[in-house]
């Protein structure tokens, strides 16, 4: 049975998508609070996470292009929230997996051989050709410590492939950043299953904060295996026991079917059906800076 088409804002009241920017305040990016969490959305997957003194990456991605050859229709839609020079130092980056526009080789060079590199396994040739010096591979379940933080690679439900002859040859995953007692969990790209998350939850909760893909999810026929949709990430957010969420994974590639504007639209609704609060599951403008 085909999962429902669910479209819970009607078409007509869904405007034409505009990337909507926040005034990005370099005062508090280069001189955060170590004893918080900070997060700024840059776009698609990639968060600035700024925690305990150092500053993280997601899935860093500044391409005009989200594949390996400039396609128009995988064009970026949204300028980065912080533009790549402006970025604080950026201590280590988290892969979730090798899709293109997740695993950017081109901004990954840029970011350059100090930083270190968390990745599922199977990426290691890759970040090994690249002269990257700071690799840390894991499997799913597996923990990773570096200075303060232990890094935990958990498991996702996707797939992956760069070309024709390595599909699902790598794994992908979600990871838990852990620091002084405390969790971050960053989904990465995933499907939704209870099971996996209530799991999660058990194992890894409460968590301060889930970054949470809402966007890549229509037709649901083909993209609810791998991709959520606003409805899903919602449940993610009760089943790992999340003190809050951010948005992400939307309005930067025009990737499926759904209008660009929707996937907000579309957790607005649901927040208000579960009588949830609006704050328990942000939408930051670009370049926005939130404090937890």
């Amino acid at each position: 049975m085909r999962p429902v088409e669910e479209k819970p804002v009607p078409l007509e009241n869904i405007p034409a998508y505009r990337p909507e920017y926040a005034e990005v305040d370099y005062g508090r990016l280069y001189r955060p609070d170590t004893q918080r969490l900070q997060i700024t959305w840059i776009g698609h997957a990639t968060f600035l996470v700024q925690w305990g003194g150092k500053n993280f990456l997601t899935d860093p991605i500044y391409s005009r292009c989200c594949s390996p050859v400039f396609l128009p229709n995988l064009r970026r839609r949204a300028e980065p929230g912080i533009p790549f020079e402006k970025l604080p130092k950026i201590d280590a980056v988290l892969l979730s997996h090798d899709h293109y526009d997740h695993f950017d080789r081109s901004t990954v060079r840029r970011l350059g051989p100090e930083v270190q590199y968390f990745f599922p396994v199977g990426l290691e040739r890759i970040m090994r050709r690249m002269k990257l010096p700071h690799r840390h591979e894991a499997d799913w379940w597996q923990t990773r410590s570096w200075k303060d933080f232990q890094v935990h690679c958990v498991p996702a439900q996707h797939c992956s492939g760069r070309g024709v002859f390595d599909r699902n040859k790598r794994l992908w995953c979600g990871w838990v950043l852990e620091w002084a007692g405390k969790r971050l969990f960053f989904a990465g790209d995933t499907g939704y299953s209870k099971e996996l998350f209530q799991g999660l939850g058990k194992r890894f909760g409460p968590l301060e904060v889930a970054l949470l893909p809402i966007g890549a999810y229509r037709p649901r026929w083909i993209m609810h295996p791998v991709h959520m949709d606003p409805r899903e990430a919602v449940e993610v957010h009760v089943d790992i026991q999340a003190r809050r969420s951010v948005a992400g994974h939307w309005g930067t590639f025009r990737l499926t079917d759904e209008p660009m504007a929707e996937p907000p639209l579309f957790l607005r609704a649901v927040l208000e059906e579960k009588g949830l609060p609006q704050e328990v599951f942000q939408v930051p403008p670009l370049g926005k800076t939130l404090v937890f």
